[in-house]
């Protein structure tokens, strides 16, 4: 199993709590931590932009990756959101095995 952290930043509370909701409703990630009061600095078509944001902690897997990061880019009212991962190389070993189970894709009706 190969646990990974995904970052995802958004513009406020509500869009957050919306793609959190839909993460783990939709067994794409088993948890979404949110960390608001992000002071956000970079460049966006040629000048530098500040902005207040808040920090999505997504824990998922790499098998549901390519589809967390699809749903979040059709989510995310951002025209180029961040959707980065990083791998959780070590960990409590049964917090990692729920990891995999709460995104494991749910079995049919």
């Amino acid at each position: 199993m190969s646990a990974l952290l995904a970052l995802c930043s958004c513009p406020d509370d509500d869009v957050a709590d919306r793609i959190a909701a839909a993460l783990v409703e939709e067994r794409l990630a088993a948890c979404v931590n949110r960390i608001g009061g992000i002071a956000s600095t970079y460049r966006w078509k040629g000048s530098v932009q500040r902005d207040n944001e808040v920090l999505l902690l997504i824990k998922t897997t790499r098998a549901r990756f390519d589809a967390l990061r699809e749903r979040i880019v059709f989510l995310h009212p951002y025209e180029l959101p961040e959707v980065i991962a990083v791998d959780i190389a070590l960990g409590l070993p049964p917090y990692l095995e729920w990891i995999a189970a709460e995104t494991a894709r749910a079995s049919a009706p």
